[in-house]
């Protein structure tokens, strides 16, 4: 088992940034890539962003490139999500995910475990 935490959230004006936070635990999460999706009401859950298991590569989805960076504290079991440039249409609840194996697709039906989701808000 993989519990995930995430922390951060809340409400911004748009050009604002923030930083999320994902504390992970459990007896395998070294064999994990972690990551990050996000929902707004009335739509899919969808892929923003992931870091492999070994850290080495990341990747994002086109409507967050330049503006996220994701980035591991593997001393520290966590996963970050910094937030620049924000715009209205980011918000949603995001969601921390890890996937079993090197890499974190951009496939929600493939994440093997899933945060509660913390709320990010942009106003414009």
């Amino acid at each position: 088992q993989v519990q995930l935490v995430e922390s951060g959230g809340g409400l911004v004006q748009a050009g604002g940034s923030l930083r999320l936070s994902c504390a992970a635990s459990g007896r395998t999460f070294g064999n994990y890539a972690m990551g990050w999706f996000r929902q707004a009401p009335g739509k899919e859950r969808e892929f923003v962003s992931g870091i492999s298991r070994s850290g080495d590569t990341t990747s994002y989805a086109e409507s967050v490139k330049g503006r996220f960076t994701i980035s591991g504290d593997s001393a520290k079991n966590t996963v970050y999500l910094q937030m620049n440039s924000l715009k209205p249409e980011d918000t949603a609840v995001y969601y921390c995910a890890a996937e079993a194996g090197e890499f974190l697709g951009s496939s929600r039906f493939r994440v093997d475990y899933w945060g509660k989701g913390t709320l990010v808000t942009v106003s414009s």
